[in-house]
């Protein structure tokens, strides 16, 4: 037999991100497309010798930023999922590059929460799992501020408890 029952494998995680987590995508999305299609606007409105040329760079940036900001908060969505198990933490993450990542117990070397402004105004947080991998940490981003906080908490308590050395 090539797999035993207790191997890790990987497979798709099962728990969804915070429903908020799409509110706060869609803020950061509009932080970083805002400025510049605001600018070439207000840019259009002031300067009527270029008003033509400045339109068109308008229309050019403002429709896919639309788009981005319209489509990639639900599609991440959509894509991110997790879970944590006695063994293994499983995530599922991406917009065009899907990936998914398993880290054993015995390979978890920190656990550390994030929570940014636009993440604290949504009340969601990060959970990042610094692992002894070259890919990496594995970040577990759109929790509920609770889930993330009882999540960080678990994993330390079961890194702690798991034996090997985590290199």
């Amino acid at each position: 037999m090539l797999f035993g029952e207790a191997d890790l494998r990987l497979r798709p995680p099962r728990n969804r991100v915070d429903r908020r987590a799409v509110w706060c995508w869609t803020l950061l999305a509009l932080v970083i497309v805002g400025p510049p299609v605001l600018t070439l606007a207000l840019l259009t409105a002031l300067i009527p010798p270029a008003r033509l040329w400045l339109g068109a760079s308008l229309a050019l940036v403002a429709v896919p930023s639309a788009a981005y900001v319209l489509v990639m908060p639900r599609w991440r969505y959509r894509v991110h999922r997790w879970e944590v198990t006695d063994h293994a933490v499983y995530t599922a993450s991406g917009w065009f590059w899907q990936k998914w990542r398993i880290a054993p117990m015995s390979r978890i070397q920190t656990v550390d929460t994030v929570r940014g402004p636009l993440q604290r105004l949504c009340g969601v947080a990060a959970v990042t799992v610094t692992t002894a991998s070259a890919a990496g940490p594995i970040r577990i981003g759109g929790l509920d501020d609770t889930v993330a906080s009882d999540l960080a908490e678990w994993l330390s308590r079961a890194t702690e408890a798991t034996k090997g050395d985590a290199t």
